[in-house]
């Protein structure tokens, strides 16, 4: 009879846990996204590690895994439908849009552009026009920097011959401490930050001060938004309560950023939280995630200007708000 009742007893306890599996989702259901960032491991993806750690891209029923890729090798492969999602700056959009490519901007991270121009305060600039003749050092002639430095020439009437070019690659604020450059086109929250932890003057030009431009966000193409909506929106989700979290709690996003980015808590980190903090500017908004036409518009014209689009596209196939949360 006792064991009787035990067989019975085991049997009902199986079910019971057999049921309270099945309503948990396992790792196996979840769905792989491969996800370039364009740059280096850095604090100012702590959006996207807060996102990671805190599960919320599991709880969408999403696996994501970090790559570091170039923004334009991540938009062929959009593109080509070798990959669902990235993370690139709008002015991608448009130019690979401009060959054909379905790449579309699904929810912004940044609100404003993040660039802008820091210059030797004996040079006396105020405004852009300033900028006349002067040596400025940048990456090269791609990406963000010399899309926002650009936009500043033109908000002060001035060609890129009007100025001398130097590719001085990612030592913006070494090359103007050592005074090898006149001026350099920068991130704001990244170059001034440690120029400041060290006590060196500098005039800062904002590109956000002259014009609205279409930053960071997340991109993914056209057939992902047809096939996988849900897959769609629940990425943004994440990366928006990422976003919101980092900028409530940039305490607690430093901490988690050290899990993922190598020597960050080995680095000064007063000077890394200050580029964190400063970052927040940027992220934070009333309408999380959404995209403007102007500032597509903009863009577009920029590049038109600058000759790295031969004709207009048409914009609204090349972003959409529509799949942001319910009333943002």
């Amino acid at each position: 009879m006792k064991s009787k009742f035990f067989l019975i007893s085991l049997v009902i306890f199986s079910l019971l846990l057999t049921a309270c599996s099945a309503g948990q989702s396992s790792p196996a259901e979840l769905t792989p996204v491969k996800l370039p960032l364009g740059y280096v491991p850095n604090v100012q993806f702590a959006p996207l590690y807060v996102a990671i750690d805190k599960g919320y891209f599991k709880e969408e029923g999403i696996d994501v895994s970090l790559d570091y890729n170039m923004e334009t090798d991540s938009v062929a492969l959009l593109g080509a439908g070798q990959l669902q999602f990235a993370i690139v700056s709008g002015e991608q959009i448009l130019l690979g849009r401009s060959k054909g490519l379905p790449v579309v901007y699904a929810a912004a991270w940044y609100n404003n552009f993040p660039v802008g121009v820091i210059v030797d305060p004996e040079k006396n600039v105020v405004l852009p026009a300033d900028l006349k003749e002067l040596n400025i050092g940048l990456p090269g002639t791609y990406g963000a920097n010399y899309i926002g430095l650009r936009a500043l020439l033109s908000a002060g009437g001035l060609e890129e011959s009007d100025v001398i070019l130097n590719s001085i690659g990612y030592t913006q604020a070494e090359s103007f401490l050592t005074k090898r450059v006149e001026a350099a086109a920068i991130y704001v929250a990244n170059e001034p930050v440690i120029l400041e932890n060290q006590g060196v003057d500098f005039t800062l030009l904002r590109v956000s001060d002259y014009t609205s431009l279409v930053a960071n966000g997340l991109a993914t193409n056209e057939k992902t938004l047809k096939e996988n909506p849900d897959l769609v929106r629940g990425m943004i989700n994440a990366l928006l309560r990422g976003i919101a979290d980092a900028a409530k709690n940039p305490d607690e996003a430093f901490t988690i950023s050290k899990k993922y980015v190598e020597n960050l808590g080995k680095a000064d980190e007063a000077v890394q939280m200050a580029v964190l903090k400063k970052s927040t500017e940027f992220w934070t908004t009333d309408k999380p995630g959404s995209t403007s036409p102007e500032a597509w518009q903009n863009m577009q014209n920029l590049l038109l200007d600058m000759g790295m689009l031969e004709s207009p596209i048409d914009l609204t196939g090349a972003y959409t708000n529509d799949f942001l949360p319910t009333g943002e």
